[in-house]
């Protein structure tokens, strides 16, 4: 399969030939003909596999047939994103593959000065990338309007519903016209995703890629059982390692992922911390810092879990599992990106034990257990033991040695 079978333009295809892009991802290959053919689309795919290009290609082909002038430029295609750098990727995205066109792409969010954001507006936009809040904010300034949208795509829905944002995208799609051609893109399809769907997508094209197998195949998973007050301790002695290149780091919360970071460097290993409560000139200077290899480690809140798009992470190593077993999901797909190899190990306390059940229910295949290492956990896991000893509750002891990746 080619770009030029999908029917891309040849002004769109020069630009990805001079990107290196040579051959179309699945998700590309099966959203972009009826997603130019004017379908709406529901594409389900797990992050990382160029649901980006899948919707930006034929939105650019559609907007170039009929490119409007420098005076009258309404937005004619809104993209809304769960976080403020997956909205500057997606715009970056934009910029790059329409850069032999006229279209102009433009990205709102919050964090930063309305000012530079208002006046890209008034100079005309034909893309905007935006995250709702700001989004709501710049149109009840009247800033924005969206009376002359042809396309709106839902990136990342599932996320933007986990982070509250219904209520909002339920305005902001009232904002636009019926007539227009709806793209919701989201890692999974949970039944809220599905009823969302159904009321913004008319007769969709819908797209599955791998669903059965959510997590990379190319990441290699392991999980280290070890207790809270350890932590800190197992996480240095692993970045001491010269193989962990670039590390992210996943933490609870916003607190510790501070916490952590701090640590570290007090332990001589450079690191920075981000999350939605830093500014975002921080936010992007220690983004770039990460990409550019001169911080090794990055450690974050789940909200880079959708939003960065960093080449080599060698390793994404979750210092707590999170709430949510799909969330680890986005989080290991940070490594191991376009076909690349990638680890990502996890930390398991004992008050951890369930989320590893249902993360491992999710991915349908148990996650193999490293026991040779300087803080084992005093409490092996259920299927480790042979026998339920008093004051353990429900973990059963079966056998001692650890379940291995199947």
């Amino acid at each position: 399969m080619t770009f030029h079978k999908l029917g891309v333009i040849k002004l769109l295809r020069k630009t990805l030939h001079k990107e290196g892009y040579e051959a179309p991802t699945p998700i590309q290959q099966q959203a972009i003909r009826p997603a130019i053919d004017g379908r709406d689309i529901l594409g389900c795919a797990q992050t990382g596999t160029g649901k980006t290009a899948a919707f930006a290609l034929p939105i650019l082909q559609r907007l170039n047939a009929a490119a409007p002038g420098d005076k009258h430029r309404p937005i004619r295609a809104l993209i809304i994103t769960p976080t403020r750098e997956l909205a500057a990727q997606v715009a970056e995205s934009f910029r790059t593959y329409g850069r032999q066109t006229p279209l102009r792409a433009a990205v709102v969010h919050g964090g930063v000065r309305k000012g530079p954001q208002i006046k890209a507006l008034k100079h005309g936009v034909d893309v905007l990338v935006a995250t709702p809040g700001r989004l709501l904010d710049l149109m009840g300034d009247r800033h924005v309007k969206l009376d002359r949208v042809e396309v709106l795509v839902l990136d990342e829905a599932d996320r933007m519903l986990d982070m509250g944002f219904i209520e909002d995208i339920r305005k902001i799609v009232a904002a636009v016209p019926d007539d227009r051609q709806t793209m919701l893109f989201s890692a999974t399809i949970p039944p809220r995703i599905k009823s969302l769907a159904d009321w913004v997508l008319h007769d969709p094209e819908e797209i599955r890629i791998a669903p059965e197998a959510p997590a990379a195949e190319t990441v290699e998973q392991r999980i280290y059982l070890v207790e809270a007050r350890n932590k800190q301790a197992l996480l240095e002695h692993l970045l001491a390692d010269e193989d962990v290149t670039r590390a992210l780091i996943f933490t609870r919360t916003k607190i510790k992922a501070d916490r952590v970071a701090e640590r570290l460097s007090a332990a001589g290993i450079e690191a920075k911390a981000m999350h939605s409560d830093k500014p975002q000139n921080v936010r992007k200077r220690r983004l770039e810092r990460f990409k550019s290899g001169r911080t090794r480690v990055l450690v974050a809140s789940d909200i880079a879990a959708r939003g960065l798009d960093v080449e080599d992470i060698s390793h994404v190593i979750n210092f707590d599992l999170p709430d949510e077993a799909e969330v680890y999901v986005h989080r290991i797909g940070r490594t191991g990106r376009a076909g690349a190899g990638g680890q990502a190990i996890s930390f398991c306390g004992i008050e951890e034990r369930e989320k590893l059940d249902a993360i491992e229910r999710l991915l349908g295949r148990n996650v193999g257990v490293i026991t040779d290492h300087p803080f084992p956990s005093p409490l092996p896991r259920r299927d480790q033991q042979e026998q339920r000893p008093r004051g353990l509750g429900r973990f059963r002891i079966r056998s001692k040695r650890p379940r291995r990746l199947r």
